[in-house]
């Protein structure tokens, strides 16, 4: 394969693998070295990262979920805030997820100015996202906050949290989405420090503000504010600095429309994404407080976290593994990427089914986790077997839309994830409590899974050696270079 050919190959992969950049010398790695020593390598910081994001919220719902008196209505307080924080950090995920990719195809081709006006380019759009963000819902946050599922006896509890960690809006913004941009300079542990500060910082805090200073609700969303403004200081202190490959400046901040266009482009996908888990949230929020009330709103609070426990480090996994997948799909080695492919989906099928399956067989333990509330586990106790039956094989569908992304078939992952959450999930939730009440909520979720997984697992039966061909590869790699 021609130089010049290669680098078309290798813009492509960081294109459709959002934002992973290789140097040289990894590269020829990608395509040499043992298929399970390079998953190990490129797969655990990526793992130790999402695992360590996952416990700010997680953290905060076992301290608050144990508050005396009122843990469990102020845990249901603080879970219908979910799709508030979700949106917020969606349109981190706006920015980073289109403009740390373009930063990434820019640095390849030596064009470090170009670089920097994106990295300079997507800052200032997220610090018009906080300012944006924060004034809509500092007014609209009341009749939000009933809408997705709060109750007179848990408005107060959500208000209270919902108006101080919108203070620490731009925190959030440039910490998630200023992030990326260091990890796409292949500063994996760089990056996972940034992470990993905050959610020590909002561990260590949680307990003092809660329980010491008996700050309540309040304190643990000013733990969570406070971490995340650390975070954020960190990532600006090595985006300004001469260690990064690309560096922050107010120069490079004047908006370049050209290049925001194209980093809104490139991160709308990513942005459904997330902002879909909040619609979710809000479906079901709703259909619990209609038909079950405070108790069942707060019992699904902790079983979304529950299943953040598994399917946060599984998809930091996967991940990690997506750049294998691609450098050896440009380069043509099509048996490595098959490897890759089987290796990682057994996998991700065998770690969600064994948790899974635990889960189920003992929802009280984690019901006691976030809660000593023994009519909110019990609660939780009974539905939890149902709401996660269809993910202890959904670890399929997690190795199947990564090696779908990983391969450049961004278009079908899209479709697999809009299917379950939107084309499926929401109205299964809207329609099955009018025939099963409460319950008729948590049945939606196994169906959609079910039904998901099916469908992902036949169109990459279908699909997969139509993909892993010369004449894919050669097409995709026209369009894209």
């Amino acid at each position: 394969m021609s130089t010049k050919r290669m680098q078309k190959n290798m813009r492509f992969i960081i294109k459709k693998t959002g934002g992973f950049s290789m140097q040289t010398k990894q590269d020829g790695r990608l395509g040499t070295e043992k298929i399970g020593k390079l998953m190990l390598e490129l797969a655990l910081p990526s793992v130790l990262a999402q695992i360590v994001n996952v416990l700010y919220n997680i953290v905060d719902r076992i301290y608050i979920g144990r508050i005396p008196d009122v843990g469990s209505l102020a845990l249901t307080g603080v879970g219908v805030t979910f799709p508030i924080i979700t949106i917020i950090s969606a349109f981190a995920g706006f920015a980073s997820g289109g403009g740390a990719p373009l930063a990434a195809i820019a640095l390849g081709q030596k064009n470090r100015e170009r670089a920097e006006k994106i990295l300079g380019s997507s800052t200032s759009l997220l610090l018009f996202f906080s300012v944006l963000l924060m004034a809509f819902f500092f007014v609209f946050q009341t009749p939000l906050l009933y809408l997705f599922g709060a109750s007179d006896n848990t408005i107060g509890y959500a208000s209270t949290y919902i108006s101080i960690y919108l203070v620490g809006t731009v925190f959030v913004e440039l910490a998630v989405g200023l992030n990326t941009f260091i990890s796409c300079q292949g500063h994996a542990r760089t990056a996972m420090c940034s992470v990993l500060i905050g959610a020590v910082v909002n561990i260590g805090l949680d307990p003092v503000f809660i329980f010491v200073l008996h700050m309540g609700v309040s304190g643990a969303a000013l733990a969570t504010v406070l971490s995340q403004a650390l975070s954020a200081a960190w990532v600006l202190r090595f985006l300004t600095s001469k260690k990064s490959g690309i560096r922050l400046s107010l120069r490079t901040m004047k908006p370049d429309f050209a290049i925001l266009g194209s980093v809104m482009a490139l991160g709308i996908s990513p942005f459904i994404m997330s902002a879909t888990e909040s619609a979710i949230t809000i479906v079901m929020n709703h259909g619990l407080q209609t038909y079950g009330g405070d108790l069942y709103v707060g019992s699904m609070t902790i079983l979304q976290s529950v299943l953040q426990l598994i399917f946060v480090p599984v998809n930091g996994f996967t991940n990690g593994v997506q750049p294998i997948i691609s450098y050896n799909f440009g380069a043509g080695q099509f048996d490595r990427v098959r490897q890759t492919i089987r290796r990682m989906i057994a996998i991700t099928f065998t770690a969600t089914f064994v948790y899974v399956v635990f889960a189920m067989l003992r929802p009280a333990l984690f019901a006691g986790l976030f809660t000593t509330d023994p009519e909110l586990i019990a609660i939780v106790a009974k539905v939890l077997p149902v709401y996660i039956a269809g993910m202890a094989i959904f670890g399929l569908q997690s190795g199947v839309q990564s090696s779908f992304l990983g391969l450049g078939q961004a278009k079908i992952s899209l479709f697999i994830a809009l299917l379950r959450k939107v084309i499926l999930l929401i109205p299964l939730a809207l329609i099955l409590p009018h025939f099963f009440g409460v319950m008729g909520v948590y049945y939606a979720e196994p169906i959609a899974d079910v039904c998901s997984v099916v469908t992902a697992v036949t169109l990459f039966l279908c699909n997969i050696w139509k993909i892993l061909s010369k004449e894919t590869l050669a097409k995709v790699t026209h369009t894209e270079a």
